[in-house]
C-alpha cells in the first residue's frame, strides 16, 4: 500500500468502499471501490475524514478484500442461496426458497478460529423464507495473504457449510384419540391447532379419524390415513403414561419404527416419533400443543416437512435450550428455545 494526500489522488483509482456515515441519519457507500479521484472529489473526501488514500500494489502472495470474501462466500453457498453484491468488502447471503436451514457449525467455528476471517450466520437448524439474510462474511483487513484462505477452503473441503433443504408439499392426517372426544362429551379443540399448524407449512389435510381408546382402532386409524396418501400423520391424546393412554401402543402396532417416545423438551416431554419404511412420519403429539403456543412439535415438524429424519442422537441434543420460557408474548422463532443444536 502506498500513501499518497488526498490533493495528489486526482487519476488514481480507489482500493476500496469509502463508507460516510451521518450519526443518527445514514451509513452508506460515499465513493466505491474502483472511483477515478477527480479534483470535485476532494472536498468530500476530506469532510469523511480522509485526508490520504492509499494506492493497493498487490502481489500473488495477497488478495484484496473483495477478492476474500468472494472465496469465502463459495465455500458458504449453496443450492437455493443467492449473494447480494460486494458492499464494503462484504457479502451477504440470502435464500432463494422457503426451507429448513442448516450449518455445519464445527467447521464454521473452525473456519473463524483462522486470523482475519469472519463469517456470520442466522441460526442454523431453523426454517427460513424466501428472502431471508443467512450469512454476511468477509476478511478483516483491505488486503490479505492469499494463503489464509487456501487455508479456509481446506477447512471446508468439497462441500459447503450451507445447506437449505427446500419443504415438500405434504399431505397431513390427524387421528384423535379419547373416548370423551370420541363420544361427543367434549369438542375437539386439538385438531383445529394442528391444522392451523399445518397451514404454516402448506401440508394438505386430507384425513381425519377419531378414534376410542382402543389399540385396533387407533392403529387401523393410521394405516387407513396412510393408505389415503397422507405422509405425515399426527397423532393426539392418549399420550401420557396413564394406563387407557394407548396411542403410542397403537403407533408401534401399526408398524412404524419407533424412534423416541419421550423428549428433553418442555413443553413436549411426551411427544413420540416413528417412521414407516417409506418414510411417512407418525407424531404422537401430548396434549401441551393444544394450549401452550409453542412446543417441542413446532421444532421438529419443519424437519418433517423438508423430508429430513430425526434421530434418537439429533433428539437428545435439544435438551439445551429445550425450555419454553412462556414469554406473555411469544417471540418464537426469535427466542433462545430449541436453538441448542
Amino acid at each position: 500500500m502506498k500513501k499518497i494526500r488526498v490533493e495528489d489522488a486526482v487519476g488514481h483509482m480507489l482500493p476500496h468502499d469509502f463508507t460516510k456515515i451521518v450519526r443518527g441519519v445514514s451509513k452508506g457507500v460515499a465513493f466505491k471501490k474502483g472511483h477515478i479521484v477527480t479534483e470535485a472529489d476532494i472536498p468530500e473526501l476530506l469532510s469523511i475524514g480522509k485526508e490520504h488514500i492509499y494506492v493497493l500494489e498487490l502481489d500473488d502472495e495477497h488478495l484484496h478484500e473483495n477478492d476474500a470474501a468472494e472465496v469465502l462466500a463459495s465455500v458458504c453457498e449453496n443450492e437455493y442461496m443467492e449473494r447480494t453484491e460486494i458492499k464494503e468488502g462484504k457479502i451477504e447471503l440470502t435464500a432463494t426458497c422457503d426451507g429448513f436451514f442448516q450449518v455445519d457449525v464445527d467447521k464454521l467455528a473452525e473456519i473463524n478460529y483462522q486470523d482475519e476471517i469472519m463469517i456470520a450466520t442466522r441460526m442454523g437448524n431453523l426454517p427460513v423464507k424466501k428472502g431471508d439474510k443467512l450469512a454476511g462474511m468477509r476478511v478483516i483487513p483491505l488486503v490479505i495473504e492469499k494463503k489464509k484462505l487456501d487455508k479456509v477452503k481446506e477447512i471446508a473441503g468439497d462441500e459447503p457449510i450451507f445447506k437449505i433443504t427446500p419443504f415438500k408439499k405434504l399431505k397431513g392426517a390427524v387421528v384423535t384419540t379419547g373416548s370423551e372426544v370420541y363420544h361427543g362429551r367434549i369438542k375437539d379443540t386439538f385438531t383445529p391447532v394442528i391444522k392451523g399448524k399445518f397451514d404454516q407449512y402448506d401440508i394438505d389435510f386430507i384425513n381425519h379419524e377419531t378414534c376410542d381408546d382402543e389399540i385396533e382402532d387407533i392403529k387401523n386409524a393410521i394405516l387407513n390415513s396412510k393408505a389415503k396418501g397422507a405422509e405425515i400423520i399426527i397423532c393426539t391424546g392418549g399420550m401420557s403414561v396413564d394406563p387407557d393412554d394407548l396411542t403410542p401402543a397403537a403407533i408401534k402396532a401399526s408398524g412404524a419404527k419407533i424412534i423416541s417416545y419421550g423428549s428433553p423438551v418442555l413443553p413436549g416431554a411426551m411427544l413420540l416419533i416413528g417412521y414407516f419404511e417409506d418414510g411417512t412420519v407418525v407424531f404422537g403429539v401430548p396434549g401441551c400443543a393444544m394450549y401452550a403456543a409453542v412446543t417441542v412439535f413446532d421444532i421438529v415438524l419443519p424437519y418433517a416437512v423438508a423430508g429430513i429424519e430425526i434421530s434418537k442422537k439429533h433428539l437428545s441434543k435439544l435438551g439445551y435450550g429445550g425450555l419454553c420460557l412462556g414469554c406473555k408474548v411469544c417471540h418464537y422463532l426469535n427466542c433462545q428455545f430449541g436453538k441448542g443444536v
